[in-house]
């Protein structure tokens, strides 16, 4: 996963932590950010599904309940970024098949 989060530009460990304590993206902040990327995700049990942990974690996370960690959120980035893949990839399927329809109309 750490060739993977250095791929997509995603800050290591001390540059997360560094950025979760500026005033501009406080702990809050970056607690509903980090709840909105699990609604992108489809919810709590497809974050879940996604990032290999439980369903429960994931709603204490948000509960502040337990610390968001750097790690966390660079697995929550990748996860984004998969979604992004698949998604990209359903899209064009439908694409073409549309395409190919209109080709023999």
């Amino acid at each position: 996963m750490r060739g993977l989060a250095q791929a997509l530009s995603i800050p290591n460990d001390t540059t997360a932590k560094a950025i979760a304590m500026t005033d501009s993206f406080d702990t809050q902040a970056l607690r509903d950010h980090f709840a909105h990327c699990v609604q992108v995700l489809g919810g709590t049990a497809a974050a879940s599904r996604r990032l290999d942990i439980d369903e429960r974690a994931i709603r204490r996370f948000i509960n502040a309940e337990r610390p968001l960690s750097a790690q966390l959120l660079q697995d929550t980035a990748a996860a984004l970024h998969r979604t992004i893949v698949d998604a990209t990839a359903a899209e064009g399927v439908i694409t073409a098949a549309f395409a190919a329809q209109s080709d023999k109309a």
